[in-house]
């Protein structure tokens, strides 16, 4: 699958997620406000067996959120080897792989947006390094090389040098 078919399986996938999360957000405005009007709640007496505060849910907000509020994203850590991801009352758990599938696919659509990176790093910018790393290479007709290098969190990463930049790539790493 090429880059362009990734992006747009991304956005279509995107898309969907989102559509969802609002349609969530409206369904559940929805039913808070018609057990709002079938419980007198201002009686002080507890909510009927089937509103969702009255079942202990915890996957129910506390609050409702506001109707214009666009939907956020919650992630939690509930083991060592997982994540996961809540947007708009919707939980998604994701593996080592689903991660490693997500920081690709998100990577790829980052590097083809209009907005660069910064080109200097911000002070207390927090990154795991990798001593030592897999490495391969190869090099292209055109005297470019390609440099793969397999981070412990982004995993395979590529850069391609033009042969002028590896020789100021090899000139900064024997500098003493």
């Amino acid at each position: 699958m090429n880059l362009q078919d990734q992006l747009g399986a991304l956005e279509s996938s995107l898309d969907t997620l989102l559509q969802t999360a609002v349609e969530s957000d409206r369904s559940s405005a929805e039913s808070i406000e018609s057990v709002a009007s079938s419980n007198d709640l201002s009686s002080g007496e507890p909510p009927a067996l089937g509103d969702a505060r009255g079942r202990g849910d915890s996957t129910a907000p506390a609050e409702p959120p506001a109707l214009n509020e666009p939907p956020t994203l919650v992630v939690s850590r509930p083991e060592r080897d997982a994540v996961e991801m809540t947007i708009a009352g919707k939980t998604v758990k994701l593996s080592a792989e689903g991660v490693s599938e997500l920081i690709e696919e998100l990577s790829n659509v980052r590097a083809s947006m209009s907005v660069e990176q910064p080109t200097g790093i911000a002070p207390g910018w927090r990154f795991a390094a990798t001593k030592n790393p897999v490495m391969a290479t190869q090099k292209y007709p055109n005297g470019d090389r390609l440099l793969i290098m397999r981070h412990a969190g982004h995993g395979w990463v590529p850069f391609t040098f033009s042969p002028n930049m590896v020789i100021e790539l090899y000139a900064m790493l024997t500098k003493k």
